[in-house]
């Protein structure tokens, strides 16, 4: 692939992701996805840790 060509393929591209404007997931179910992931890995490290003494 030649210099020349990139810019052709990247409008062709950004042509091709201007119709796709409606995205499959909503950005907040994947926001609410990561949110439960993070919290249910931090109630799991808070009850492994809440009977060992501090050193």
């Amino acid at each position: 692939m030649s210099l020349s060509t990139l810019p052709a393929l990247l409008s062709a591209a950004a042509a091709e992701s201007e119709q796709l404007s409606d995205p499959a997931v909503p950005a907040w179910a994947i926001g609410l996805l990561a949110f439960g992931i993070l919290l249910s890995l931090l109630i799991g490290l808070v009850a492994f840790g809440g009977g060992r003494e501090h050193s």
